[in-house]
């Protein structure tokens, strides 16, 4: 990833270097007797304003608010003041410039001058404080915590963050300020800050053991006051964090079956049943299956998944301990795949079906209800409209389903009521045809008019980066994608405040766009940008692990495809050191398909020496084997320069721009053999899905011929023998028929 950091020292030199002439106005900024002298101060010398001058100023105007009787009057008469804004956008602007201390003092003075004014700067100072939120020595962090309990933030990440921090440097710690802010250390929090806290730790991914203990300890003592829904949120969390206790667990075990006696509404059932299923050594007697299968007909999709998902579960669990109760169970998901057909097939409302439909997930749905579901859809296709077409694509997306009748419906939506439709939708629209790799057969007028309904709202995103930027320093606001659960950030907004389309949204566009061969040059532009890029890489630290790594692979790999099919837009390659990272991380190993076709494949070639394995390309494509053959096709031996299996794959070129053909002898053809497994196709039908034929037209860029193995062909009937297996690569490599 592009990372601006590189520039910090320079940034503090200036920092430095402008802290030596801010004492004179500073001197006249105190001697000031009322505010109208302090903004005149600011008008005058607003150009030269420095970090120091911002916290000076707010300090003042804070000052004089506590010497007013009328405090909220004031405030307002405050925040009218025409230089207010000025110095508003001052602070803004200096953010980068400020230290730790400096930051956090203009975070508390803005929150007492304007608490509700100008709550931008606010977010992009609470931002900036979590970057540096490691490096902050105690009182810096007891001031900043004081703040987000100001805001009311004691259920964020951040405040779960403090708390690790805190008690990391517990016997350090003397200010008892800060630990009465954040409560962790003390038995006084409540049953809800204990549960709130334990969820921003899953967030933040904690692995700290004795601070999940000391919290377990107090969710444990007010275990009784908890609903349902709250008991399967503690049995979630405990268990992604690792943490183990029999005795925790057995209580759980006890409130939830205690729950289950007396509940009759289906979904609290099936909200108890899970948390029940993901207890260990935990299971349902006789009497609760009955129960559950009493209230079934009542049950809507939701709840059938959720019964059905902790059903699996339990009979992987009785698999493998060989339990006796294995049958009922199977009985169980039976009535369960009744009952969620016939809601299917029942349904006459594709907006009531929605409501169901938009959370399913898991291996039930797709194994038992994907076909009815699609047949259920393509039955209202008619009620698909501008109000629910992009619902209805990301769903499609998600099921890796193709039915074109569905998505020539989608298509043909979009054309007609375009104008109907939000910009910010036109992604979850393309997802599908991008996903599974489809053209609607008015694929360039519908493309063309999604680009287009983006174009003015992507003016406008880029103008915020150019407003946010004015010295190429981190933006001033932050969000997260619509998906993305709303603790990820301090600040839950879905999109850009001013209305701008956010970083990591705009490069999932771009990726989708790109997999199709859709590369709109505004659109790349505006991504490959330094603005743009440095907004982005601040709000990466923000998100959670795995979108985190999602956005830098998708920008990865828009790179690359941009370097290959778009030359003419000279946007650089920079994503070399960041791949090498990775590929040292995940070196992989091949899987049993693939240790047949390597061996076969030296023997087809005369040799292990004419076929490498898990070669990387320029750019960093992964090909299972690749070969190379003269201009007769024959075999030409790579020497000495195989690399052993299971190790990480070497550079073989030696430029990531060069093209391959140019280092062969005349006339020789360089193979790359692909062995597809099931992922690499639509669900339903062999068609190779997007990203998979993204990749085919990159290695035939580079000089390849790409032979494909798809994994029902090597898996067939036809293909049961070993003499048929090398018969069917001598055809494909050499053309060739029998030996």
């Amino acid at each position: 990833m592009l990372r601006l950091r590189a520039i910090y020292p320079c940034s503090w030199r200036v920092f430095q270097f402008r802290t030596c002439s801010c004492k004179p106005l500073i001197s006249q900024m105190i001697k000031c007797t009322d505010e109208e002298q302090v903004f005149d101060l600011i008008k005058k010398n607003k150009a030269t304003f420095s970090e120091k001058q911002v916290e000076c100023a707010f300090n003042i105007l804070w000052q004089f608010q506590q010497q007013r009787t009328s405090f909220l009057k004031n405030v307002d008469c405050i925040r009218d003041y025409p230089h207010f804004l000025t110095l508003h956008n001052l602070a803004t602007s200096q953010i980068e410039f400020m230290d730790d201390d400096t930051l956090v003092n203009v975070l508390y003075f803005i929150q007492q001058c304007a608490p509700e004014a100008h709550d931008l700067l606010v977010e992009a100072l609470v931002i900036e404080s979590w970057r540096r939120l490691e490096r902050f020595d105690i009182n810096v962090l007891s001031k900043f915590s004081s703040c987000l309990a100001n805001q009311l933030l004691y259920y964020s990440p951040l405040m779960g963050k403090i708390a690790d921090i805190v008690h990391r440097n517990l016997e350090t710690i003397d200010d008892l300020r800060l630990k009465s802010t954040i409560l962790l250390m003390s038995e006084e929090l409540t049953s809800q800050q204990a549960l709130a806290v334990m969820s921003a730790m899953e967030e933040m991914e904690s692995r700290n053991s004795h601070l999940i203990k000391k919290i377990a300890s107090i969710l444990h003592k007010h275990l009784d006051d908890y609903k349902p829904f709250e008991l399967l949120k503690i049995t979630q969390t405990l268990t992604f964090l690792h943490f183990q206790s029999k005795e925790l667990f057995v209580k759980l075990r006890e409130l939830l079956l205690r729950y289950l006696k007396i509940s009759v509404i289906p979904s609290e059932i099936a909200i108890l049943v899970y948390a029940l299923s993901i207890l260990p050594s935990s299971n349902l007697c006789e009497v609760e299956i009955s129960q559950i299968e009493a209230v079934l007909p009542q049950c809507d999709l939701n709840d059938l998944n959720g019964f059905a998902t902790s059903v699996l579960r339990w009979i992987h669990y009785d698999r493998k301990y060989l339990d006796s109760t294995t049958g009922k169970q199977l009985k169980l998901l039976q009535k369960l795949d009744h009952y969620g057909l016939q809601r299917l097939r029942n349904s006459n409302s594709l907006n009531l079906l929605w409501k169901e439909l938009k959370s399913l997930k898991g291996d039930w749905f797709t194994e038992s209800l994907l076909e009815e579901t699609v047949a259920t859809l393509l039955r209202l296709m008619d009620e698909i409209n501008s109000k629910n077409v992009a619902e209805i694509a990301s769903f499609i997306s998600r099921t890796n389903y193709l039915n074109t009748l569905l998505l020539d419906r989608i298509a043909s939506v979009v054309v007609q009521q375009i104008e109907k439709i939000h910009p910010f939708e036109i992604l979850g629209i393309i997802l599908p045809f991008s996903a599974l790799n489809y053209d609607p057969p008015q694929n360039d007028e519908f493309f063309r008019i999604c680009i287009q309904h983006l174009n003015s709202y992507l003016t406008h995103s880029m103008n915020l980066y150019k407003e946010n930027h004015p010295r190429n320093q981190y933006s001033c606001e932050e969000t997260v994608l619509p998906q993305c659960p709303p603790l990820l950030s301090p600040f839950p907004t879905l999109l850009s405040p001013k209305g701008g389309l956010e970083p990591p949204m705009l490069v999932f566009l771009g990726f989708s766009l790109a997999a199709l061969g859709y590369f709109p040059e505004d659109l790349l532009k505006a991504i490959f940008n330094i603005k743009f890029l440095s907004k982005m890489d601040s709000q990466l630290e923000l998100l959670c692990s795995s979108l985190n790594r999602r956005v830098q692979f998708r920008l990865m790999e828009l790179n690359r495809a941009v370097c290959l099919e778009c030359p003419e837009y000279q946007i650089p390659w920079f994503h070399d050191r960041f791949c090498q990272q990775q590929y040292n991380k995940d070196i992989g190993s091949m899987n049993g398909a693939q240790k047949q076709i390597y061996k076969m494949l030296a023997e087809v070639l005369g040799g292990t020496n004419c076929v490498k394995a898990s070669v990387l390309t320029p750019y960093y494509h992964r090909i299972d084997f690749e070969c190379v053959l003269d201009k007769k096709k024959k075999p030409l031996p790579y020497g000495s320069h195989n690399i052993t299996l299971g190790k990480l794959p070497e550079m073989h070129w030696e430029s990531n721009t060069q093209i391959t053909g140019s280092r062969l002898p005349p006339g020789a053809e360089r193979i790359a053999l692909q062995f597809l497994d099931s992922r690499a196709f639509c669900r339903n039908i062999p068609h190779l899905k997007g990203k998979s034929a993204m990749k085919k037209r990159h290695l035939e860029i580079l000089g390849y011929h790409i032979i494909q193995i798809p994994h029902f062909e090597w898996n067939s009937m036809a293909l049961s023998t070993k003499e048929a297996r090398m018969d069917y690569l001598r055809e494909r490599i050499f053309g060739e028929g029998k030996s």
